[in-house]
């Protein structure tokens, strides 16, 4: 990781040095005098769609958020946000993406912490130099209005107001909207949550249901997710929800719905308890200690596979859509992406879900189409329509949720289902769900697993279908 010059203020002068493991070089702000420069560690993992997002000067093990909803006109909040991370390197600086609310104190390691903020970077100066290898923690508290996050082609997420609460969507960067946070999905943590709202309501978070504790009208409700998490998956649902409970198999199953659409709550509840079913065959063991969903009121009109508990954002979702949320589970949750522009393999994997759903699902079969058919179908598309174009395995940043990232992308794992026979090709989705389980990982791993459990070259066919302009014609 390369070092990133950044202005020194009155309060970071002298204070800053590099604590990068690669250096800096003043070069890299043309036009500037270093002499007005200290470094920082790390700003940006280097993603290449989000570059400013994440810090490589440490790891994160867990997040503590402890939030108080005051439940007043404009969603007022308290929070403190605990940090635990082991350095990477010795950090005398480090920084949290964040670009919520009026910041109350920082501390590290118990002391207070000097901090500035510059965009979505929140830089913290801890009173001592962090050792390399070391296990620190950091607190962030916070009070104010958070807010959603409007980004024109990637739409509007983050902490989005609802009519009786709120709810956290914040793929692909609004996590810091909310949360304090090393924002980028190759860092997953383990997290707790006590969630405080007014009586009436209710807060459902990522993972296990702990303590409801009601005191003085108000109920904290407490919820931990044990599996290591990427950031963006992070929930908070604050309402007046319907809340249904069963099984799949071992496997709790929680549903909260709104009361706007409290009439479809026991199917969207049946159906999740049949889909993680169906998928456990598909896919081998759900990796989670619980499932779910939370459907509430905002009108998005889209879902998102927030880590055990998909939330859809203003409709009542179909079987399909309940099929690929949970199929994020395995891919894209359990086994996380290390970049953004691997995005195919989380939701070409499960677009393709979907149409196993119809070829093998509890209703499946012939009359509503297998995945074969439903591949000529959209093969028979003109070659410059929006089914193949962006190529999916580089779509950039503005068309990484493009039509073509989850279709060519559910194609191109059709190409290999052909090429390589079902047998071969069902083991290679089993073990790279079991293989790269609580991590992430990229295309060219899943390239090298393909090739070693088929025993064939696949490098033409990966090209082709993630890589080349247009229709693949050959492969």
């Amino acid at each position: 990781m390369n070092g990133v010059w950044v202005r020194a203020t009155a309060a970071t002068t002298a204070a800053v040095l590099l604590v990068t493991t690669g250096g800096g070089d003043a070069s890299a702000v043309p036009g500037e005098d270093p002499a007005d420069y200290g470094v920082i560690g790390g700003f940006g993992l280097g993603d290449p769609y989000f570059p400013h997002a994440g810090n490589g000067g440490y790891d994160v093990q867990h997040y503590d958020v402890d939030l108080t909803y005051s439940g007043r006109k404009g969603g007022e909040v308290d929070a403190a946000v605990t940090v635990n991370a082991r350095a990477a390197q010795s950090l005398s600086a480090f920084s949290l993406d964040f670009r919520g609310p009026a910041i109350s104190s920082v501390t590290v390691e118990g002391r207070p912490a000097r901090h500035e903020r510059d965009g979505q970077e929140l830089m913290i100066i801890p009173p001592r130099m962090i050792p390399a290898g070391q296990t620190f923690t950091a607190v962030v508290r916070y009070a104010g209005r958070p807010g959603p996050m409007p980004d024109g082609p990637l739409g509007t997420y983050g902490w989005i107001p609802t009519r009786d609460g709120a709810v956290v969507l914040s793929q692909p960067d609004g996590a810091p909207t909310w949360l304090p946070v090393n924002d980028h999905p190759s860092d997953k943590a383990t997290y707790s949550f006590r969630i405080t709202v007014p009586k009436g309501l209710r807060a459902v978070a990522n993972g296990r249901p702990g303590r409801v504790v009601r005191r003085g009208g108000r109920t904290t409700y407490e919820w931990a997710e044990d599996s290591p998490m990427a950031s963006y998956l992070a929930t908070v649902a604050i309402g007046r929800f319907r809340m249904r409970r069963g099984r799949a198999g071992r496997i709790p199953v929680i549903t909260a719905v709104d009361p706007k659409f409290r009439g479809s709550a026991e199917r969207v509840h049946r159906t999740t308890i049949k889909a993680v079913r169906w998928a456990e065959k598909m896919f081998g063991r759900y990796p989670f200690a619980t499932a779910g969903a939370v459907v509430d009121d905002p009108q998005l009109d889209y879902a998102l596979e927030t880590q055990e508990r998909p939330v859809y954002a203003g409709f009542v979702p179909s079987e399909e859509f309940i099929v690929h949320e949970l199929a994020h589970q395995w891919f894209g949750n359990s086994v996380s992406v290390r970049n953004w522009r691997d995005i195919w393999l989380n939701e070409g994997f499960a677009t393709y879900a979907e149409w196993l759903w119809r070829e093998r699902g509890e209703r499946g079969g012939r009359h509503r189409g297998t995945a074969e058919q439903v591949f000529r179908r959209y093969y028979r598309m003109p070659g410059d329509s929006s089914v193949f174009r962006p190529p999916p395995g580089v779509p950039g940043r503005k068309d990484m949720f493009g039509f073509s990232v989850y279709t060519r992308g559910a194609m191109c794992l059709h190409a290999l289902r052909r090429r390589v026979g079902d047998r071969a090709f069902f083991a290679i989705l089993r073990e790279w769900a079991r293989t790269h389980r609580d991590g992430s990982a990229t295309t060219p791993e899943f390239v090298r697993l393909s090739e070693r459990i088929s025993g064939r070259d696949l490098d033409g066919l990966f090209r082709a279908w993630l890589y080349g302009k247009g229709k693949p014609r050959r492969w």
